[in-house]
């Protein structure tokens, strides 16, 4: 189901981990950015967008969950950051890279994943997305994932965040690739708060579209969560511990396995 978020934008959430897709209407048809997880959750994906066609596509950044695709979306470009279609290229050239892939997928899902068309992304270099639509800003850091990039849309004000600013998920830091995943992190959420008045809605990669007020309060609550890691303090955040959204308590995990990475690197 397709619910509205803003003028010309709405959104289709995957049922297992809360992905989200973005659907943005443009003039010749429609943008998908982080098109979900299963071939069934894309094949109802084409069916609500009820004859609306797939012009391009978008991958936030290069995880396994952000860069599928089904053949029911169509053959429309699909595009990410350069540094996201290099990682892609590299993970692919491998022999056993579906291999690879499965080990993160959830077991429940592992047969259900259309594995065909993953990847296939163009990296773009530019400020704005190349596509016949509103204007789509790529605002590209290094927090979270190589190549990760947020889209906001101008007109609508909507802010496409990819894998940061949930309410269920605490920020989770590269800490096996950025030289300084801290750092990087913050730098990136320092960039949306250079944008935030810019920001009518933000959807996250997983859980909760959020408003302007509840913007701030997420780029808050992720700033005090990786300050704490920096200043190796225990964080007060509501997303872990028995305030953790019923579902969702395997996030302790992953708190559990940052501070791990972390202190390796120390």
């Amino acid at each position: 189901m397709l619910t509205h978020v803003a003028d010309g934008v709405r959104v289709h959430q995957s049922e297992l981990l809360q992905n989200n897709t973005v659907v943005v209407r443009g003039d010749a048809g429609v943008l998908l950015v982080d098109p979900g997880i299963t071939g069934e959750e894309m094949a109802c994906l084409a069916k609500d967008l009820q004859g609306e066609a797939v012009v391009a596509g978008f991958a936030t950044h290069p995880d396994w969950d952000h860069v599928l695709w089904s053949a029911d979306l169509g053959d429309a470009p699909r595009y990410g950051t350069v540094r996201c279609a290099a990682e892609l290229q590299e993970l692919m050239s491998k022999p056993d890279w579906k291999a690879d892939i499965l080990e993160w997928v959830p077991p429940e899902i592992a047969d259900e994943l259309p594995l065909d068309l993953f990847g296939l992304v163009t990296g773009v270099g530019t400020t704005h997305l190349p596509w016949d639509g509103p204007q789509a800003r790529i605002i590209e850091h290094r927090a979270h994932a190589a190549g990760h990039a947020a889209l906001l849309i101008e007109e609508s004000g909507v802010l496409v965040a990819g894998d940061m600013l949930s309410d269920v998920l605490i920020p989770m830091l590269d800490v096996h690739g950025e030289p300084d995943p801290i750092e990087e992190y913050l730098a990136a959420l320092q960039l949306f708060d250079d944008i935030a008045a810019d920001v009518r809605f933000v959807v996250p990669g997983h859980g909760s579209v959020a408003d302007a007020n509840e913007l701030r309060t997420l780029i808050d609550q992720d700033r005090a969560y990786v300050q704490s890691l920096r200043d190796g303090r225990e964080p007060n955040d509501p997303r872990l511990g028995p305030t953790a959204k019923t579902g969702w308590e395997w996030v302790n995990d992953v708190h559990t396995n940052l501070l791990q990475g972390l202190n390796h690197r120390r």
